[in-house]
């Protein structure tokens, strides 16, 4: 068995095959220099050395998901390493799924596997870690998975994140996905973490901006972002597409007047 943990600083953090892709989009933000909240991962490989793998992808097989489940949820987590790295990161954090073969420019596995926010203490982050990797073998990311050809894959890495107490949140598309323009950007925010965005439960402001994040249309009712902070936002939006070499989905939240990036992935559906 390998190294468990591995930092967004690890250069290791940057291979998705390690980190998954959330693990290793963030970790290339970081090295970027881009502001995103610290964190660590546990590797895509340790679900499979820590469960019995064949009798696992044939319950994955034969989409027996609460089987699965089960077998996953007797799975030790390495509570010796995660423990010493939630102690460096400490306080609340987000435990984040990130599986090895999501976001990639042919499919997104957004909302496929679970997110926890404002987690706290080691106990609650080792169960979450493992509720993350049950959630890779869901009835509904089996059937995704069976779509997609992949139901052999065990591979799922944990984000562990320094939570951001957001005064607002949102999502930022570097393109105009519905005109598909790709000279202007669209940005969602709401009050408060992103979640209520991202489940749908809350109506957010939306904007239309160009890429100097000039407005150029919005359906906002509470007027959550300044031209400032657009700008910001658009500003790393570019810089974000450039790195990646691909128009990008980007979640952000700011705290305290700073823009932090949460994740940034491909755009899928141009």
């Amino acid at each position: 068995m390998g190294v468990p943990i591995v930092w967004l600083a690890d250069a290791a953090c940057r291979d998705v095959s390690i980190a998954g892709g959330k693990g290793a989009s963030l970790a290339t933000m970081a090295a970027a220099g881009l502001p995103v909240p610290p964190a660590f991962v546990v590797v895509a490989a340790e679900l499979e050395d820590a469960v019995d793998a064949a009798k696992l992808r044939e319950l994955a097989a034969a989409g027996r998901h609460d089987a699965a489940q089960k077998l996953v949820a007797a799975v030790e987590v390495p509570r010796g390493p995660l423990a010493e790295a939630y102690k460096q990161l400490g306080g609340r954090v987000a435990v984040r799924s990130s599986a090895v073969a999501e976001d990639s420019d042919a499919a997104s596995y957004a909302g496929q596997q679970e997110t926890y926010l404002d987690i706290e203490g080691t106990d609650t982050v080792i169960d979450r870690v493992r509720a993350c990797w049950q959630s890779f073998f869901s009835e509904r990311a089996l059937f995704y998975r069976r779509h997609k050809g992949q139901l052999d894959d065990l591979a799922m890495s944990v984000v562990v994140q320094r939570m951001v107490d957001a005064d607002k949140a949102g999502v930022m598309f570097t393109v105009d996905p519905v005109q598909r323009r790709r000279d202007r950007m669209m940005i969602e925010v709401v009050s408060g973490l992103g979640e209520s965005l991202v489940s749908g439960e809350e109506t957010p402001d939306h904007y239309i901006v160009d890429r100097a994040g000039i407005v150029k249309r919005e359906v906002a009712r509470n007027k959550l972002l300044s031209p400032e902070e657009l700008a910001d936002l658009t500003n790393l939006g570019a810089l974000l597409e450039d790195h990646f070499g691909a128009p990008q989905d980007v979640e952000w939240a700011i705290a305290d007047g700073a823009v932090h990036l949460l994740q940034s992935r491909p755009v899928t559906t141009l």
